[in-house]
């Protein structure tokens, strides 16, 4: 199944529906994606059947505009679980992979109040220069649970989604060369949908630790990045029984995969030069795709004038 939250166009309060070929079969105003949250995915499964046939609203997909499938997540963690990926980060800072990254699987948590939806606007953060994309994949958690191990998670997700993880890579250098962070580099927006696609609509096309999904990303029409999801080193089992050591997971928690293989401009532009990949403007499209699991589309606009927080003399 594939679930949405979404507005109509003249109003500002989020429904929620299931995808329906190029329809939406609308809940009950008033309720949110995460009320169907909290258990195996039986009540998602329960509330689709119920929906499909017999749906309180029907939308054309075109008449509406798409939000995050959880608007507002309870966390936002982030990993680093593409070896391709990380290794090219590590090269352009003279480093070789730390043998701890195959123990580790190491994330951050990013800012749920920055979450944006399908078409929303990006803004370039005050002070930065170099914006990058960063093409991942998202489990949405859809059972709360503590110290699990990695066959327990996995039964946690309730599905899955596409998910820019923005960067403003010049704020971010500048912040860790402190040993913290990344905060503004990261902050300021995460991309997520279009839609929440259920685990058994993946299973067919499971594969090693993941799925052989195909993701692409493209800037003004022109493919950027393409690689599968297949090629993950950490399963989203082991990653959410390491984000659950010692602490909980909840239903909504958002659960990054981190960029794969060539999916940002700071890992093209270190193999193929700046020039070839200049990094993000006012005016550029970023439009993220993952088989089965749809398109996320963005624009970069002009954000605000950066504000010294203390005035230096």
């Amino acid at each position: 199944m594939r679930w949405t939250t979404f507005r109509l166009l003249n109003s500002d309060v989020d429904r929620v529906g299931l995808v329906v070929g190029d329809q939406i079969h609308a809940l009950e105003a008033g309720l949110a994606l995460l009320d169907l949250l909290g258990d195996d995915g039986e009540r998602l499964r329960r509330v689709g059947e119920q929906v499909m046939r017999n749906p309180v609203e029907v939308f054309p997909l075109r008449d509406v505009r798409l939000r995050p499938p959880i608007p507002r997540p309870p966390t936002v963690r982030d990993f680093y679980a593409f070896e391709q990926h990380v290794r090219a980060a590590r090269q352009r800072r003279g480093l070789d992979m730390d043998p701890d990254w195959y123990r580790l699987p190491v994330f951050y948590f990013s800012n749920p109040y920055a979450t944006i939806g399908p078409d929303d606007d990006v803004p370039v953060p005050p002070g930065c220069q170099e914006l990058d994309f960063e093409l991942e994949v998202a489990a949405i958690v859809g059972r709360g649970g503590s110290d699990l191990d990695p066959a327990q998670a996995e039964r946690c997700i309730a599905g899955f989604t596409i998910l820019n993880d923005w960067s403003a890579r010049d704020l971010q250098r500048r912040e860790m060369r402190l040993s913290l962070g990344p905060v503004k580099g990261k902050d300021f927006a995460t991309s997520l949908g279009p839609f929440l696609v259920t685990t058994d609509e993946l299973e067919p096309y499971r594969k090693d630790r993941a799925y052989d999904l195909t993701m692409t990303a493209r800037v003004n029409g022109v493919e950027y990045s393409r690689a599968s999801l297949a090629d993950i080193y950490w399963s989203f089992g082991e990653m959410l029984a390491y984000a659950s050591r010692g602490t909980r997971i909840e239903p909504g928690d958002v659960v990054g995969s981190g960029t794969c293989g060539t999916g940002c401009i700071l890992e093209l532009s270190l193999v193929h030069g700046a020039e070839a990949y200049p990094w993000l403007k006012p005016g550029d499209e970023v439009q993220l795709s993952v088989d089965r699991l749809g398109t996320l589309k963005n624009r970069v606009v002009e954000g605000s004038a950066l504000r010294p927080v203390r005035n230096e003399s």
